[in-house]
């Protein structure tokens, strides 16, 4: 059990809590000892971590190295992680609920806590945890975090930052993925209950989830103001798992179809005001599209590094493939956009938690993240030749991975409306 207070977090366990300020502390000057000491990452120069975060990022990395990556070969292989136990095991680490409420149990910390741990989270081998664990986080949860009653976060936000109940979201459906004013999925109010039949599509976590945040459609006003987002048990009589996707990348992280035949749902269980669900689930997006590109960016350093490192061994014509120009200079440009991507985030990450909106600066940011992740993976992959085309290196995991970021979240095709939309270049209707 952990208890907290601020962003002091205890608990009894070796080194997965912070017991004071002080030993956040410890953990960054005990991290910094493993890089040059030149580096801004630890000199206290970063342009918006402070030495806790890198204390926090230390924390989650013993997980990671102890707790997921010797498992995740195993995972890719079933096609699911046993999210239950990886999340109780994070929850009670205080990383499900950074930035959450302390009273519901989050460290009451600001978004950078959040793109922290997103970056940390890059050094999972894999890309399907990382993304499970950010819609637990960031996606499902923070329209109830901000707007729902009491009793709602209580019921699930508590449980869910814990680590005791999974959750999921159920926004995109078969004909409404990254158009989400055109979902379906009805919920009619007959007396204190809702009554809800429809179904949703691509959802993560869907075969293991507890509950789900649904969008759906509770009156027939303009599409704008007739959703409203509910807090659904998946236990409901009416809920059924249609089956889970066999997909192309993501493949440790199990996606569900699933339909709702007259589910009853309780009216109280409508996150803030009913109909004002679209206009939640717009706010969340800067959140969410700002973590999922920071989610890549460890793993995209990691990948430049590993190719260094083959291709270094590796010989073609009797020299070194990394001694060719073409390599390297390759690899130098890719490392060049990535910390440009990195920059734009920070930027970004700065602006929003003095309050500004960086909707336009977020879309940039998943735009740039979801191209440069399939670029770089592509470019280091042939780099790799044969080994590259195989399933024992990262590189082909995180080919068939990254894939999903220029979709998932909003298409490209979405982000650039956006950025149009505040450049005001979009052709008017």
């Amino acid at each position: 059990m952990a208890l907290r207070t601020g962003s002091v977090l205890l608990k009894t366990q070796n080194f997965y809590k912070f017991t004071s300020v002080v030993g956040v502390r410890w953990f960054a000057e005990k991290a910094s000892k493993s890089v040059a000491p030149s580096d801004p990452e630890t000199t206290g120069d970063h342009l918006i971590y402070t030495q806790e975060h890198f204390a926090l990022r230390e924390s989650l990395r013993k997980i990671i190295d102890q707790e997921i990556n010797p498992y995740v070969d195993q995972w890719e292989a079933e096609g699911k992680f046993p999210a239950h136990k990886i999340f109780k095991i994070l929850g009670t680490a205080g990383f499900l609920g950074v930035n959450k409420p302390v009273e519901y149990g989050g460290l009451g910390l600001d978004y950078t806590y959040n793109v922290a741990v997103a970056e940390e989270l890059g050094n999972i081998r894999c890309g399907g945890i990382p993304m499970a664990i950010g819609v637990q986080s960031d996606m499902a949860t923070p329209a109830l975090a901000r707007f729902g009653s009491h009793e709602l976060k209580e019921e699930f936000l508590l449980p869910s930052i814990m680590g005791d109940k999974v959750a999921c979201l159920g926004v995109s459906e078969v004909g409404a993925g990254s158009d989400v004013s055109s979902i379906k999925t009805k919920a009619v109010r007959k007396g204190d209950e809702y009554v809800i039949n429809g179904g949703k599509m691509w959802t993560t976590t869907g075969t293991q989830a507890d509950w789900m945040c649904l969008l759906a459609n509770t009156s027939d006003g303009p599409p704008h103001r007739n959703k409203s987002l509910i807090c659904l048990p998946m236990n409901l009589p009416g809920v059924h798992i249609a089956r889970k996707i066999d997909k192309l990348g993501m493949r440790s992280s199990d996606t569900a179809e699933v339909f709702f035949d007259d589910v009853r749902v309780p009216c109280k269980n409508v996150i803030g005001q009913e109909g004002m669900g679209f206009t939640y689930q717009m706010i969340q997006f800067q959140e969410e599209r700002l973590w999922a590109a920071a989610s890549v960016l460890t793993t995209m350093d990691n990948i430049i590094q590993e190719t260094v490192q083959y291709t270094r061994q590796r010989k073609i014509f009797k020299l070194p493939v990394l001694y060719h120009q073409a390599v390297h200079f390759r690899l130098a440009e890719l490392q060049t956009e990535v910390e440009l991507l990195r920059s734009l985030i920070y930027r970004a990450t700065a602006l929003y938690i003095k309050g500004n909106d960086v909707t336009k600066l977020a879309s940039m940011a998943k735009l740039k993240a979801g191209r440069l992740a399939r670029e770089l993976s592509d470019s280091c992959l042939q780099y790799w030749g044969g080994m590259g085309f195989t399933s024992d290196v990262l590189v082909s995991r995180v080919y068939r991975d990254f894939r999903l970021l220029s979709i998932g979240g909003g298409a490209d095709e979405v982000m650039l409306s956006i950025i149009c939309k505040y450049m005001d270049t979009l052709p008017k209707n």
